[in-house]
């Protein structure tokens, strides 16, 4: 079975979605969400990412990262998958009701059901990349391990 996710509201998946909101501790400072710190992430080292991470909302952080009023910084399309992997590593992590979720999926096949996005999400048709799905698969067997260790320990 293949489980979709998308909007956070959606119980119980949702909650995987970036704009979900469970903070993060990344870099020395508190991101209200992961697509906060994601998206802030664009910009690093600069007052736009400082602004990113004060907005109230995940969409208002998505909608300021994606704006292009500050060029991205020169490695984005090198680094966006290890800064979400990293956020979404940190979030499971910090946050046991979450990470139980998470950790229940199994094997499942698990899919951002972004219509608009081919990168992240499934796209409309499907036929999109699913990279936060990948990268929630991913968090799940490392988590999945570290649970596996302690046990053994």
């Amino acid at each position: 079975m293949t489980i979709y996710f998308y909007t956070p509201h959606e119980q119980p998946y949702g909650r995987f979605s970036n704009f979900s909101r469970h903070g993060v501790d990344l870099d020395g400072v508190w991101w209200p969400t992961t697509e906060h710190y994601f998206q802030a992430q664009k910009f690093a080292g600069t007052s736009c990412a400082d602004r990113i991470r004060e907005v109230s909302s995940p969409k208002q952080a998505a909608d300021m990262g994606r704006s292009h009023e500050m060029p991205l910084r020169a490695d984005w399309e090198q680094m966006k998958d290890e800064v979400m992997l990293k956020a979404v590593q940190r979030k499971f992590e910090l946050h046991p009701e979450i990470r139980k979720v998470l950790l229940s999926t199994g094997e499942e096949e698990l899919v951002e059901n972004a219509p608009g996005d081919y990168y992240w999400g499934c796209g409309a048709d499907g036929s999109g990349r699913n990279q936060l799905g990948k990268t929630l698969m991913q968090v799940r067997a490392t988590l999945r391990q570290s649970v596996g260790s302690a046990a053994k320990g």
